[in-house]
């Protein structure tokens, strides 16, 4: 009766479990998770906003902080809208299509951070040990370059483990304990060997995570071996505050990206709605804390945000005028 069942039936209508542990307390949920959306975007926007309308911040570090930002303001909006319309209205529902498209944007949208983390180490390595040569290989056509290589590849890899799972027959349960759709929530639901789909997830995980981060690791080791041993002084001081700006960014978003892995592994040792939790802060936190990090510890941002918040007109000629009275 199984096997009859498992090759003549298969769900296309999933339901998301949400915070069932919650289900009375779900509008709290709404305004919780809505103050941290909304943060979200009116973070990010304000520094792409900046980055964006300045031209003393058109240098590839501040490209590459307002590419972050956009990946941060893109982030939530693959998932939240659709999370927050199921705590207020109890739209829990999504098709199959519907969620396997859902997954495609969030996995390729999350993989593009830790790319342009990746991007970010090499702009310091570069400008850090190989100062004269910085224009010539970091410039706008360098960053387009990789830009269109880091396309390519987390799209080839994202785009296969997604459509090898809408090839999987659903006929254990329709019911996603999540908020949104990612791979192994829903493969989870497939009654049928998954060994394959796994190992793609795991592929997919090795070259474009952590290959990322052996790149960056290697980088940074590089760089802080070029500040330590040859520059001193002011330079010195510049060098790390910036580096460990990014440092930071690194750290925090790898951490959530590991939390989000380990409550896949440890599923049934947490409650469900800590499982659920942990999924869509590591899905949401990064965004809000992004701009926080850059909009305080980026003098030049920092500076012309306060500005614009009072009023100011800010040209590049006041913007000088005011680094240099700050240096006197």
């Amino acid at each position: 009766m199984q096997d009859i069942q498992k090759h003549n039936f298969s769900y296309n209508i999933f339901i998301f479990s949400g915070f069932p542990g919650f289900l009375e307390k779900r509008q709290l949920l709404f305004i919780l998770f809505s103050l941290l959306f909304i943060w979200a975007v009116g973070a990010n926007s304000v520094i792409i906003h900046t980055i964006r309308t300045e031209h003393t911040l058109q240098s590839p570090m501040y490209i590459l902080i307002g590419t972050i930002a956009v990946i941060d303001l893109v982030i939530p909006m693959t998932f939240a809208p659709k999370m927050l319309l199921g705590f207020l209205f109890d739209w829990n529902e999504i098709s199959l299509v519907g969620c396997l498209v859902q997954m495609c944007f969030v996995h390729l949208t999350t993989s593009f951070q830790s790319t342009v983390l990746l991007e970010m180490a090499l702009d310091r390595y570069v400008a850090i040990c190989n100062p004269l040569r910085y224009n010539d290989y970091i410039n706008n056509s360098t960053l387009m370059k990789m830009f269109v290589a880091v396309v390519i590849r987390n799209s080839i890899f994202i785009i296969i483990f997604t459509v090898a799972a809408g090839y999987l027959t659903f006929c254990m349960s329709n019911v996603i304990e999540n908020c949104y759709c990612d791979h192994m929530s829903l493969v989870s639901l497939a009654c049928e060997n998954t060994l394959k789909n796994n190992i793609m997830g795991l592929v997919a995980i090795f070259f474009i995570t952590v290959v990322d981060l052996l790149f960056i690791c290697f980088s940074y080791f590089k760089i802080f071996h070029a500040v330590l041993k040859a520059i001193s002084g002011k330079a010195r001081e510049k060098a790390i505050h910036t580096c460990s700006t990014h440092l930071i960014v690194i750290i925090v978003g790898y951490l959530l990206t590991l939390c989000s892995y380990l409550a896949y592994r440890v599923k049934n040792s947490i409650s469900t709605d800590a499982h659920i939790l942990v999924n869509v802060l590591c899905g949401i936190l990064l965004s809000c804390f992004n701009p926080v990090i850059y909009g305080v510890r980026t003098k030049e941002i920092r500076k012309l945000i306060v500005w614009k918040m009072k009023g100011g007109k800010i040209s590049s000629v006041s913007l000088t005028a005011q680094e240099i009275t700050t240096e006197k």
